[in-house]
């Protein structure tokens, strides 16, 4: 995958997540916001910021969250962003993550 694919792929990727975050925002206790590339989720209770941004350099997303970092490869047969550890894709990881964050369930 060349530069201008990965930033295609990775962008569609985070518009995407980016809608389902917004939807689920209104039942939940977070805010999603879009700058420079980089998709934040801000909480209020418990205090916390998760940030979600693309590293064209190494082709990954990275996912910085409850003070760990994750680093997603494209699948191609899966047409998403995984974890490599587990084999979470991009929305189920940060559904998870949120989870973890809120004590609510939630689906993306």
């Amino acid at each position: 995958m060349d530069d201008a694919q990965f930033r295609a792929i990775s962008s569609d990727a985070l518009d995407k997540l980016q809608r389902a975050l917004e939807r689920a925002s209104d039942d939940h206790e977070f805010d999603v916001d879009r700058k420079e590339g980089a998709l934040t989720i801000e909480f209020e209770e418990p205090p916390a910021k998760f940030v979600i941004s693309p590293n064209s350099a190494v082709r990954q997303i990275w996912i910085s969250a409850r003070v760990k970092s994750f680093k997603l490869d494209w699948d191609g047969q899966q047409n998403s962003f995984v974890l490599p550890a587990d084999g979470r894709i991009l929305a189920r990881l940060i559904a998870d993550l949120i989870q973890e964050q809120t004590g609510d369930a939630i689906a993306l």
